[in-house]
């Protein structure tokens, strides 16, 4: 019985770490659909690199097969508040539209395997649409990325209290679109990666994000890195909160 109880405590607080010497990278690139020659030229780059397409874009419905064809992960790149256009989910919309909402983004971009937000910095931090969100997500067998595009996300908070597969982006590669800035946020996930055994990174398609991915992601496993995919992040994980995103594996906004 004693056994048994210190079985339970351990999984309920403990951090998600690696085994002792491995760091395990998964990168996202959001905003595709857009461009075809863009969307093609992230396709091909180098391992299981996720593919998040917004539904409200001229290619979606065809590059989300293609993807899928490649045998890459596909996400639905789901617009919030303060995203705007007619997928978008907004404060004090009726659960009843949000969900009409979702389903109309999920028949856009087939063969998703679950979904994170765009934008969705005032979204995020509603409560009651968060958790209705995460277990109809539950209920389809997809699984959440938290974007974290605000400190005040309740998102992946309710996705743990429902038990739902997810994890959090730690790094944003190209808020400064410079090869530069884009290198060194590239080197800030592998070195969050190191400490914590794993990070999750999320760029876009723009063409220095694209020429550096290309250049460093062959050399990552030089540097004792793994490229993950997210369905491996998420085991990784085991849906705990990272250090830098909660204490003792539970998040900060529960």
């Amino acid at each position: 019985m004693r056994y048994l109880l210190f079985t339970l405590i351990c999984l309920m607080l403990g951090t998600a770490q690696a085994a002792p010497g491995k760091a395990y990278l998964s990168i996202i690139i959001d905003d595709l659909g857009q461009n075809s020659e863009r969307d093609s030229r992230t396709l091909a780059l180098p391992g299981p690199v996720t593919m998040a397409i917004m539904p409200d874009t001229p290619h979606a419905t065809d590059f989300a097969r293609q993807a899928h064809k490649a045998g890459r992960t596909v996400i639905l790149h789901m617009p919030m508040d303060p995203a705007t256009g007619p997928y978008a989910w907004h404060p004090g919309t009726p659960i009843e539209e949000l969900a009409r909402r979702l389903n109309a983004a999920l028949a856009k971009v087939p063969f998703a395997a679950g979904i994170n937000n765009h934008m969705g910095s005032r979204m995020t931090a509603q409560r009651k649409p968060m958790h209705w969100l995460m277990e109809e997500l539950q209920r389809r067998h997809l699984f959440f990325v938290d974007s974290r595009t605000s400190a005040a996300t309740v998102a992946a908070a309710e996705a743990q209290t429902v038990g739902l597969a997810h994890v959090s982006r730690d790094v944003f590669l190209d808020d400064v679109r410079t090869t530069e800035a884009i290198s060194g946020q590239l080197q800030l996930g592998i070195a969050q990666a190191r400490k914590q055994g794993s990070a999750v990174l999320i760029g876009h398609p723009y063409p220095q994000t694209l020429a550096v991915l290309e250049e460093q992601l062959p050399r990552l496993k030089s540097q004792g890195i793994e490229l993950i995919s997210l369905h491996q992040m998420i085991a990784e994980r085991g849906n705990q909160a990272t250090p830098a995103h909660g204490k003792q594996g539970r998040y900060l906004n529960r």
